[in-house]
């Protein structure tokens, strides 16, 4: 019988039971991608992240992440949490992780653990407003398109970002009907609808993130498709920089705040985002 050391953090947020809940597997050598799948199915958390020895000894680990159902090139909480998890390896204050979608960059820093996208915006697919509607039980009139259309945007994890009505966007409840028919209709998801929904909250942001056909009904916090929005929000704006703080999670009673960035550089925008985490469990799997 292996044994496997596991901590359990709570992330982007300053107490515990808060935030987005997040396993880590420290050490996860001799782990097949199998067992580290069934492991993420087993914890039934959003994600579930498993560390490894880097390729290149200038990088502090490889880091796998899975959700429930299938390994993901990039999430943001897990790469939050893990470095919060990690911070006795790091250098300077900094942690450099490899991954599926590419590098990524921790900082840690008074409290704060920050991590870089690996990649800059991309924007793909547009979607109507009924669709959307649709999917998140809303009235067309209730998604808000003189900004943008609903859209495909990924940097380094695609999420489809829609801006809804502030009174909305407490209403919303994701229709598995309406996310299948959504998914079989765009081939250009490549198999994942992951609905970002976003009202404008002075000069904050409110959001919910739902992906019911991949296990998570609805997230506390989604690093992943904070900055995405972020870089959308500064390319939407014309600006050279900007920072939002996100609230995520009120309505799961799980409140969460995402602190993102965005910078416009020479290879497009990118983006950035921090928050707290709290440990909260510690055990050991047995495989």
């Amino acid at each position: 019988m292996r044994r496997y050391d596991f901590v359990t953090v709570d992330v982007f947020t300053d107490r515990r039971f808060g935030g987005n809940p997040l396993a880590v597997f420290p050490d996860a050598r001799g782990m097949t991608t199998a067992e580290m799948q069934a492991l993420a199915a087993e914890f039934n958390l959003s994600e579930t992240t498993f560390v490894l020895p880097p390729s290149d000894p200038a990088n502090t680990a490889q880091v796998r992440i899975f959700t429930r159902t299938r390994e993901m090139p990039f999430a943001g909480h897990p790469n939050v949490g893990t470095g919060f998890v990690l911070a006795d390896r790091a250098v300077g204050g900094v942690l450099r992780f490899e991954e599926i979608a590419g590098l990524v960059e921790v900082r840690l820093q008074d409290g704060v653990t920050t991590i870089a996208a690996p990649q800059p915006l991309t924007l793909g697919a547009e979607f109507p407003a009924a669709t959307i509607a649709l999917c998140a039980g809303l009235e067309p009139w209730e998604v808000v398109t003189d900004r943008h259309a609903p859209v495909l945007a990924s940097v380094g994890n695609p999420f489809v970002l829609a801006e809804v009505e502030p009174a909305a966007l407490g209403r919303a409840a994701p229709d598995f009907a309406a996310f299948r028919a959504a998914l079989a209709a765009a081939p250009a998801l490549e198999g994942r609808l992951a609905l970002y929904l976003y009202a404008r909250d002075g000069a904050g942001v409110r959001t919910r993130m739902f992906a019911p056909l991949g296990g998570t009904l609805e997230d506390a916090a989604t690093g992943s498709a904070a900055t995405p929005l972020a870089a959308l929000l500064l390319h939407l704006s014309g600006d050279a920089e900007g920072a939002w703080d996100i609230t995520q999670g009120v309505e799961m009673g799980r409140p969460s705040l995402l602190r993102t960035t965005a910078r416009r550089g020479s290879d497009g925008i990118r983006a950035t985002v921090g928050g707290g985490c709290v440990p909260v469990l510690r055990g050991e799997a047995l495989l």
